[in-house]
């Protein structure tokens, strides 16, 4: 059905707006990735660039031939894998338990969960716990203590709480036992919630940046994030990096370099999301309709 002059009228005015909108946010994004893979003597030539004429890889070259930036990138990779795995192994059979009726002290285990939302044990604290733990210095200092949270335990609960308890009662029956039920029947069932949570996981731990500035000493040690924020705050940063096998004639300019570790820094979870997507929507409703 066509609707009045004033419904076309006003949604003309939505899809012109919006398009305006959508323009103005992709375009920081579209001029990161163009700074990245502009040439030296373009740059110098003409800073504002927004259609470059010479395409090059020199800014990634530079960036791969430090000794820095891979490690960086290793060590990043290294927390978003294997955080990612404990974390939803943590979260997944915590989750599990507490929707088990017959759990002894339910109750208190749940309520424990529930005080962590509530109250924070704030910075010092945490710090000195990690101290006493031996995980300074530590990659590990960087996914032990966050391994889950409140809120992931209690929306995966949900998630549990909507399959049938004849699946586990059929399961028993056949001879399973707990970690069986948990591993071949439930967490097949919840391929969507994982890929939910795996995905939070993911893009949080190779985002880490504070705790790696508080718990990381060893430079060689440090993810991504923080290399990352020391170019965009000192230009002098990524100019001045040890480069082992990258010759070059010209000097590289600051911003290109820094523009393609920002690309570098984001282009993983990016190629990561379209994958998970179909699976995504449905897990991010884990727990918020019940039957």
């Amino acid at each position: 059905m066509r609707g009045s002059f004033g419904d076309r009228l006003f949604e003309a005015g939505n899809v012109a707006a919006l398009t305006i909108v959508s323009l103005i946010s992709l375009f920081p994004i579209y001029y990161t990735v163009v700074l990245s893979f502009t040439d030296p003597v373009e740059y110098y030539r003409q800073p504002l660039i927004l259609f470059p004429t010479d395409w090059t890889l020199e800014a990634y070259r530079y960036l791969m031939s430090t000794d820095t930036f891979p490690n960086a990138i290793r060590n990043s990779a290294f927390l978003a894998t294997a955080g990612t795995v404990l974390s939803l192994i943590v979260t997944s059979g915590l989750a599990y338990a507490v929707s088990r009726k017959r759990l002894r002290f339910r109750r208190v285990i749940l309520f424990a969960v529930l005080f962590t939302m509530l109250f924070q044990p704030g910075l010092i604290p945490s710090y000195l716990v990690v101290r006493q733990l031996g995980l300074i210095d530590s990659i590990w200092s960087l996914i032990i203590p966050s391994l889950t949270g409140g809120w992931y335990v209690l929306l995966m609960k949900g998630f549990f709480d909507s399959i049938p308890d004849s699946l586990e009662e059929a399961a028993r029956i056949d001879g399973a036992n707990e970690i069986g039920i948990w591993f071949r029947i439930i967490l097949p069932l919840s391929v969507p919630a994982l890929v939910a949570f795996g995905l939070f996981f993911a893009v949080g731990y190779w985002n880490t940046f504070f705790n790696a500035v508080m718990y990381i000493n060893d430079q060689h040690k440090w993810p991504l994030q923080v290399i990352l924020q020391n170019m965009l705050v000192d230009p002098s940063a990524s100019s001045n990096a040890n480069v082992a096998d990258f010759h070059t004639n010209r000097k590289m300019p600051t911003e290109t370099l820094k523009m393609a570790a920002v690309v570098i820094a984001t282009l993983p979870i990016m190629l990561v999301y379209p994958f998970l997507q179909k699976h995504f929507a449905k897990g991010a409703m884990v727990g918020s309709v019940k039957e």
